[in-house]
């Protein structure tokens, strides 16, 4: 897009919303200071490197669609991930699941992960001066195979799966502490009955159980912040779901860990944006993981849709940009996967800014006043106004693609690298 063009298109834009009282320099300096956690598993359909060419089974994950170019090894990953974030403005981190060690062909069983195996990660992460996050992979693997990991009655299985994730939490701490900024790792199990359970009780207290146990050990939340995730339910998990939102909200709040709100994960109905007012009363941070449901958790690739407006509304209206760490979580087989990166990441980067040059302060007192009228005729004024050209501004002086100039560079990309894959 011709630069000219560009910068006449935002002073034009600057105009406009400073009509408002809206200062657009503001807000961009405030949506560079979102950093969006890349989740590396949307680059191989969630296989990870345990051992050559890894297929994905069990534990509700399932990536659809077979598009040519995945990522096979570390060094594919790591090519597609530099190539997303030169497509990006600002800066990102990369979000890490334990099944995505440099195992360098041996065989570790995931009890026995250690920061050795991520070392080279957190190299990588130094050299683009950016951090990491983790996760423990509870899913896919034998030991999970009954549907129970952290909440199973069979204490061997459980056992493993502690040990697990305290190793996880270990090797996140390293991570924080070698790059200078704090690594969430985020606690999902997949626990749950397909058909009515009776004893829903007894899973959930081992699940606590766990949860201490795992907990026990503490590090500088400089290094490390926890956080723990809920679902309604998964495949497999239909009719109970161990770690549900009521047993999670209420773990984290008594224990200060961060709640994770995936927005895959609730009823279609339910408004994830809504919720972020009020965990914040309870809780320090919050974790979000930005997806899209089409009627149930299918993990579609993030679109500028209303769902993702309103959670970033209620952040910047809560002025909590401070306290919630944002990830993206879907892993979609069915288009270029360097293309469902920089859709999903331009999508909520756009949700921020949408919600950064709303001109709050008069909304609000046009609702302490009663006026709804008036707060709603302007909300609806705001939609028209050239946000797109304030973005596009956003990656022009970001060196960045500007708008769908990004498209023909991942074209060639697929042609020159990913079609070559085997």
């Amino acid at each position: 897009m011709d630069k000219d063009k560009v910068i006449l298109a935002y002073n034009d834009a600057k105009e406009q919303y400073a009509t408002f009282g809206v200062d657009t320099e503001a807000a961009l300096k405030k949506l560079d200071q979102v950093k969006i956690s890349l989740h590396c598993w949307q680059t191989d359909d969630v296989g990870g490197f345990e051992t050559p060419d890894a297929i994905l089974g069990g534990g509700g994950i399932q990536a659809t669609g077979n598009y040519p170019g995945k990522a096979r090894t570390i060094d594919h990953l790591r090519q597609d991930i530099d190539k997303v974030m030169s497509l990006l403005p600002g800066k990102q981190r990369l979000n890490l699941h334990a099944i995505y060690g440099d195992f360098k062909g041996e065989k570790v069983d995931r009890d026995q992960i250690e920061v050795k195996h991520f070392q080279s990660w957190i190299d990588w992460a130094k050299k683009h001066e950016t951090g990491l996050d983790f996760n423990p992979t509870c899913f896919s693997h034998p030991y999970a195979d009954d549907g129970f990991t952290l909440s199973s009655k069979n204490e061997k299985y459980r056992k493993f799966w502690i040990e697990h994730t305290k190793r996880t939490r270990r090797i996140a701490a390293e991570m924080g502490k070698q790059l200078g900024t704090p690594s969430v790792n985020n606690i999902w199990v997949p626990d749950g009955s397909k058909d009515i359970p009776v004893d829903r009780n007894a899973h959930r207290a081992l699940l606590k159980q766990s949860l201490d146990e795992i907990f026990a050990t503490e590090y500088p939340k400089a290094y490390l912040k926890d956080a723990i995730e809920s679902k309604l339910f998964g495949i497999g998990s239909e009719s109970m779901v161990v770690g549900s939102a009521e047993f999670y909200l209420g773990y984290a709040i008594k224990n200060n860990k961060l709640i994770c709100l995936d927005n895959g994960h609730f009823h279609p109905t339910e408004q994830v944006g809504d919720k972020i007012s009020s965990v914040l009363q309870y809780v320090d941070e919050l974790l979000l993981h930005v997806t899209r449901g089409v009627r149930w958790d299918s993990d579609h690739v993030v679109i500028f849709n209303d769902e993702i407006q309103l959670i970033a509304q209620e952040i910047v209206r809560c002025n909590a940009l401070h306290r919630v760490n944002v990830g993206l979580d879907y892993f979609d087989a069915s288009l270029n996967r360097i293309g469902a990166y920089v859709i999903g990441t331009r999508a909520a980067q756009l949700a921020f800014l949408y919600a950064l040059l709303e001109p709050t302060e008069t909304l609000r007192k046009y609702e302490e006043a009663g006026q709804n009228f008036e707060r709603l005729a302007l909300m609806e004024v705001m939609k028209t106004k050239p946000l797109g050209a304030v973005y596009n501004y956003y990656c022009l002086t970001s060196n960045v693609p500007v708008a769908e100039d990004y498209i023909p560079v991942i074209q060639q990309y697929e042609k020159d690298v990913l079609s070559k894959r085997i």
